[in-house]
C-alpha cells in the first residue's frame, strides 16, 4: 500500500503503518487538548491510541497465525485509521478453516478484554451512575486508561461481529452458509446483507455521527468487491494458464534501444514484454511503466537491459489460472513469461485473464 512506513517484522510478517495513521495521532492530540487542556491529558490520549493499535495488531495476528496452520501465508499487516488489514495470500475455501480464521481475530480481543476485566472490575460500578461516569471518563488519565482500553476491545468484538464484508462477521456468515450451499451463493447472500447494513449506516450517519457514513461506504464497497472476486475465482477454477496465455507475442533483446521499444509498442497491443537472449532464454521482463517513465524523462540513451526487471517469476502452462489471479491481485507480479520444457511458450497478464473470464462468463453463465 502506497505511503506506508515499515515497522519491521513480527512472526515473519511485515508490519507497516499507513501515512494516514498520522491523522489519528493528530486527532488524539486535539481530543486530549480540548478535553484536558494539559500535556498530561494529551500524552494519555495518544498512549491510548497506540495501545488500541497494539490490540489491532494482535487481532490481525490472530487471523494470520491461524491461517498459517492451513499453509496460508500473510504478506503484511497494515495499520490504517479504521483498523488493521492482514494481507493473507488467500482465504481458505474450506468452511471450517475459514470459520476458524475469521473468529480468531475477535477471539484475541475477547481474551484481552477478559484479562483487563480483572484490573477494572472494581471501577465498573462507577459507570453505573451516569453523572459519576461522565466525570470519571471526562478525559483519559492513568486511573481510567484501562477502562477505556477494556471498552475499546469490547467495541472491536461487537463491530467485527457485524455480518458484513469486509468485517469478520461477514466471513463467519459465509463460512456458516457454505456448509449448506456453494461458496459463490454463500458469498452473494453475505454480500447483499452487508450492503443493506452499509446503506443503513450511511443514512444513520447523516442524522447522527458522520463517521458512520465512511463506515457505510467502506462496508458497501468491501461487500461488492468480495462478491466480485469470488465470482471471478469461480470462473477460473479448474482452468489452466495455457487456456488464457498469449502465444503470439513479441520479445525484445537486452541491446534494443528506446526507439526500437517505441516502434514495437506502437505496432501492436502488447503493454509488457519478455526480454530474451538469443530468442529463447529469458533475461528479464520490461514493464509498460518503465517504458513510459523513460519516454517522459526523455532518456533516449537507455537500452532495454537498463530498464528491464530481472527479479521476476515464470509460470508453467499447467498452473492454475486462479493462482496467477491471486498473485496479480496481491500486486506481487502482474506479467509472467510462460515456460514449458525450458522454452518460452507464451506470456500472461491480468488483461489476458480478464478477457478469458469475459469469454467464459458468456459461455457458461
Amino acid at each position: 500500500m502506497r505511503g506506508s512506513l515499515s515497522l519491521g517484522r513480527i512472526f515473519g510478517i511485515r508490519l507497516q503503518v499507513h501515512w494516514t495513521f498520522v491523522l489519528i495521532i493528530a486527532w488524539a492530540i486535539y481530543i486530549g487538548w480540548s478535553q484536558g487542556g494539559t500535556t498530561e491529558a494529551v500524552l494519555w490520549t495518544v498512549a491510548l491510541v497506540l495501545a488500541i493499535f497494539v490490540c489491532v495488531v494482535l487481532h490481525e495476528l490472530g487471523h494470520s497465525l491461524t491461517a498459517r496452520q492451513y499453509g496460508i501465508t500473510t504478506r503484511k499487516i497494515t495499520l490504517l485509521p479504521i483498523g488493521g488489514v492482514a494481507s493473507l495470500a488467500r482465504m481458505p475455501e474450506d468452511p471450517k478453516q475459514e470459520l476458524l480464521v475469521a473468529v480468531m481475530g475477535p477471539a484475541v480481543n475477547v481474551v484481552i478484554a477478559g484479562i483487563l476485566y480483572f484490573f477494572v472490575r472494581s471501577q465498573l460500578d462507577v459507570l453505573q451512575n451516569p453523572e459519576e461516569a461522565q466525570q470519571f471518563l471526562k478525559t483519559v488519565t492513568a486511573e481510567n486508561f484501562l477502562i477505556y482500553l477494556f471498552s475499546t476491545n469490547i467495541v472491536l468484538v461487537v463491530f467485527n461481529a457485524i455480518p458484513a464484508f469486509p468485517m469478520d462477521g461477514g466471513r463467519v456468515l459465509r463460512a456458516l452458509l457454505s456448509f449448506r450451499m456453494d461458496r459463490v451463493r454463500a458469498t452473494q447472500i453475505a454480500s447483499n446483507l452487508g450492503q443493506v447494513i452499509a446503506v443503513f449506516f450511511f443514512f444513520i450517519g447523516f442524522v447522527s455521527n458522520p463517521i458512520l457514513i465512511f463506515i457505510g461506504l467502506f462496508v458497501f464497497f468491501g461487500a461488492s468487491g468480495e462478491y466480485m472476486m469470488i465470482q471471478q475465482m469461480s470462473i477460473l477454477k479448474g482452468h489452466k494458464v495455457r487456456e488464457a496465455m498469449m502465444s503470439d507475442f513479441t520479445t525484445l533483446s537486452p541491446d534494443d534501444n528506446l526507439e526500437k521499444v517505441g516502434e514495437v509498442l506502437l505496432s501492436g497491443t502488447e503493454r509488457h514484454f519478455v526480454v530474451a537472449n538469443n530468442g529463447s532464454g529469458v533475461a528479464g521482463v520490461l514493464y509498460n511503466e518503465k517504458i513510459k517513465e523513460a519516454f517522459q524523462n526523455k532518456r533516449t540513451g537507455l537500452s532495454v537491459s537498463d530498464m528491464m526487471d530481472k527479479d521476476y517469476k515464470t509460470v508453467s502452462p499447467d498452473e492454475e489460472l486462479s493462482q496467477i489471479y491471486r498473485t496479480v491481485q496481491g500486486r506481487r507480479q502482474k506479467f509472467f513469461p510462460v515456460m514449458e520444457n525450458g522454452e518460452l511458450a507464451g506470456t500472461i497478464d491480468m488483461e489476458n485473464i480478464n478477457e478469458f473470464m469475459m469469454i467464459q462468463a458468456g459461455l457458461d453463465y
